[in-house]
């Protein structure tokens, strides 16, 4: 894989993050909700809760707030039923994306999502038509300033990771397995490691570059309409120069 682009676009996304730190809180606020009334207020006997607040903790989402969110969803008599839809699909050029969402009406988000390929030039897909092209794993992101990475070796395999990727100039990439996230993402805080991100992701096994300005642009507000959409929780892909997007 290409450690570098990746860390592109997880700069990407962290950069969103803090512009738009509201919009990013709901959204895992939701997903905290959801795995609430699945599982139950317990983290130690919900390992989706547990994943989702090492999500929320790396996405520096305050205790305080996922405690809340906890407590009035344990506690909540709403009936409300979100369900998780995946979509598949192709943006300009064959650029392959999922989109993860949350939704309380399918037939509403499946509208928004195939109406936001169709205006930039992609159209979606069947499931499974592109998530051949990327392996679903669990993602630990550490900067390596100040880390040794020898030692992260050793306590992230202790911790149960399943590998550590050292192939970037800026950051460490521990895998593991899905459903795995929280207990590693645990382990590595408390043997002091900061981490950037804590998640299940989609990583490609290749990237494709986009080098007309027209597709640059059209993939670009593509991605934009997805993370501005309620039910959208996150989006994936494989477009190797998204820095090339200035929107």
């Amino acid at each position: 894989m290409s450690g570098h682009s990746k860390w592109n676009n997880i700069k990407r996304k962290k950069e969103k993050t803090d512009n738009a730190r509201a919009k990013v809180f709901t959204k895992i606020g939701k997903e905290i909700a959801v795995a609430v009334k699945e599982g139950g207020a317990d983290p130690n006997g919900n390992s989706k809760l547990k994943d989702v607040i090492a999500k929320a903790k790396a996405a520096n989402v305050p205790n305080d707030n996922i405690e809340r969110i906890i407590k009035k969803a344990a506690g909540e008599g709403s009936n409300t039923h979100y369900e998780e839809i995946v979509y598949e699909g192709y943006g300009p050029n064959g650029i392959a994306v999922i989109v993860e969402t949350l939704t309380d009406n399918k037939n509403r988000t499946a509208g928004d999502i195939r109406h936001y390929f169709d205006k930039y030039g992609g159209n979606m897909g069947q499931s499974g038509s592109v998530s051949y092209l990327f392996t679903h794993t669990g993602n630990i992101v550490i900067e390596k300033e100040g880390v040794d990475e020898d030692k992260l070796m050793e306590d992230a395999l202790e911790a149960g990771a399943d590998d550590v990727i050292t192939d970037s100039d800026d950051v460490y990439q521990v895998r593991t397995g899905i459903h795995d996230v929280g207990n590693v993402a645990e382990a590595l805080t408390k043997a002091g490691y900061n981490l950037i991100s804590a998640e299940a992701e989609y990583i490609p096994s290749t990237y494709v570059r986009l080098d007309d300005e027209k597709d640059i642009e059209k993939m670009g507000k593509m991605l934009d309409l997805f993370e501005e959409n309620d039910d959208v929780q996150d989006v994936w892909h494989n477009w190797e120069n998204e820095d090339d997007y200035e929107g």
